[in-house]
């Protein structure tokens, strides 16, 4: 699991802070009430912060679930061999294609289409802070 940047996960009572300054969760065993309560440790500060949240919850919204880094690395990977695609020049293009059958001109296109419609569509978070 990787911990979320630039992330701002609830923590409750009207408090929320940043996923990659969470250094630390810790149930409140004592003195319980109704509600499950949480000791949040964050990086800068020498004591926790009570959250109302239970720690598996604040956990679960700081990390990525596997499937997103699964697909955030396939997105990467597909840039990366867009780059090295666009490099390649026209003459060895039609050679490619002439004998091995790949046809670069059309998987730039495929591959930018796929590209368009995610990161490069719209603004990422970090951008917005």
């Amino acid at each position: 699991m990787k911990v979320r940047q630039n992330e701002i996960v609830p923590l409750g009572y009207g408090k929320f802070c940043r996923a990659e300054k969470i250094v630390g969760l810790e149930p409140i065993e004592m003195d319980r009430g109704p509600a499950r309560r949480t000791l949040v440790f964050l990086e800068g500060l020498s004591q926790p912060i009570i959250a109302s949240r239970s720690g598996e919850s604040i956990l679960r919204d700081m990390v990525e679930p596997e499937e997103t880094m699964e697909a955030s690395m396939a997105l990467d990977l597909l840039e990366d061999m867009l780059h090295a695609m666009e490099k390649v020049g026209p003459m060895l293009r039609r050679s490619i294609r002439d004998e091995a059958g790949l046809d670069i001109d059309e998987m730039v296109v495929r591959i930018r289409k796929v590209l368009g419609g995610g990161r490069f569509g719209c603004a990422e978070q970090a951008e917005l802070f």
